[in-house]
């Protein structure tokens, strides 16, 4: 049976085909936001109208773009959501929380500097990982039952 897997999180690394490429040969079916940031964020007014108030601007995109992340996150099996070092991703909070309401499977992945700030999260995670390749660990035990080798 094919894994559904949500990569949410930080856009600006390859964390997400380190990931995919690391799972390379198992059943498991990834999805995730849309990485261009200006599509991201212009979205709302590219399909919708422009927008002369940035706040309206960024409202639109957002709304058009939780329409994406609500159905995929309700979608899927595991949720893997990465805090990137440079940016504080609000967002990747809110998909974290959002797929724990649901009672997902939840990946938590970041560095030991957001230790701290992201324990609430980590702790609703059923896993804490600190690289790519650690997950791809987690979802081929998951797969497999085997231990990496």
């Amino acid at each position: 049976m094919t894994l559904s897997v949500y990569l949410a999180g930080e856009i600006h690394t390859d964390w997400r085909e380190q990931i995919t490429g690391a799972c390379a040969g198992l059943d498991i079916a990834f999805s995730g936001p849309v990485t261009d940031h200006a599509a991201s964020d212009d979205c709302g007014v590219a399909i919708l109208g422009a927008e002369a108030d940035k706040f309206w601007h960024d409202h639109k995109g957002a709304k058009l773009n939780a329409v994406r992340t609500r159905r995929a996150i309700a979608g899927a099996d595991v949720v893997v959501v990465r805090f990137g070092e440079q940016y504080k991703q609000w967002n990747a909070a809110f998909d974290a929380g959002f797929a724990a309401a649901l009672g997902k499977s939840l990946i938590v992945l970041h560095g030991p500097d957001h230790a701290h700030a992201l324990k609430e999260v980590d702790a609703a995670a059923l896993a804490v990982a600190a690289t790519p390749a650690q997950v791809a660990e987690v979802l081929r035990y998951v797969m497999t039952g085997e231990l990496p080798r």
